[in-house]
């Protein structure tokens, strides 16, 4: 197995052993993955708690789920400034990265919950999954029973017309759920049309609201800023050959199950 040393000499991205750190992004109150996929990962990464990059270089991982990560960079580190309570990083990406930034997957076991390591106490333990052909965008789709993804993600998932999401959603008619996360108010929408859930949540990730009176109010109240709050799952799937009435069906009965027309976003 080829380890993190091995595997970034291979790549002329020398380290000073006794002075980089392994930062293992997870997701707090915000996910790094998510980040990743909206091209603002380093400027996730440049806002810490705590001076934890009093280091030459950081190597970053982010959480895939298990033991895998996604290899996010060798970055220097510039300078520090404080911003109030937290502190703020000024890094740059190393060259000779392109084959692999964001593109390969790292096997790690996580044993502690320290997120940022001095390499050399877990470099040995760190080795080349695999190696991409092409740099992750989005997560391959995760199946009907596993979607959960926040505003900002399908927002990325529907410009980039993802094949395995669009494949998956455009041909099931279903109930969905919007969540949002500022106050834990659902809503329950249905898709019977054509290109079914994927022709539906194409209107969300356009606006935020998808054109339902009581999302606009609330984004019109809180600015639209808040749609980054709205989480989106589903909760019940059809082929195109169930009858449009059975969909009104299911959708009343999640509404009631859910109370989200007396405690969430539902108006009728």
């Amino acid at each position: 197995m080829i380890t993190l040393t091995d595997f970034l000499n291979a790549y002329n991205i020398p380290l000073n052993n006794e002075n980089y750190k392994i930062h293992l992004a997870v997701e707090s109150s915000s996910n790094p993955l998510h980040a990743f996929f909206q091209g603002t990962f380093e400027d996730w990464q440049a806002d810490q708690k705590n001076k934890n990059f009093e280091c030459e270089h950081v190597v970053s991982f982010i959480h895939l789920g298990d033991k895998k990560w996604l290899f996010a960079g060798v970055h220097k580190v510039l300078n520090v400034r404080a911003n109030g309570k937290r502190f703020t990083y000024k890094t740059e990406l190393l060259p000779n990265q392109d084959a692999i930034y964001g593109k390969a997957i790292i096997y790690y076991e996580r044993k502690s919950r320290n997120s940022y390591r001095w390499g050399h106490t877990i470099d040995e333990a760190c080795f080349l999954g695999e190696l991409l052909p092409q740099r992750m965008t989005v997560q391959q789709y995760p199946g009907h029973n596993n979607v959960r993804i926040s505003y900002n993600v399908l927002a990325t998932i529907i410009k980039q017309n993802e094949p395995s999401w669009k494949g998956a959603l455009a041909n099931i008619k279903g109930i969905y759920l919007i969540t949002d996360l500022s106050c834990g108010k659902h809503y329950v929408g249905k898709a019977d049309g054509q290109d079914g859930i994927w022709h539906r949540w194409t209107s969300y990730a356009k606006n935020g609201h998808g054109d339902n009176v009581e999302l606009k109010k609330v984004l019109n109240k809180l600015g639209k800023s808040h749609m980054s709050n709205f989480h989106f799952s589903l909760l019940e799937i059809a082929d195109f050959r169930t009858d449009d009435d059975k969909i009104n069906e299911r959708e009343s009965h999640w509404k009631e199950i859910l109370g989200s027309r007396i405690f969430g976003y539902n108006g009728n």
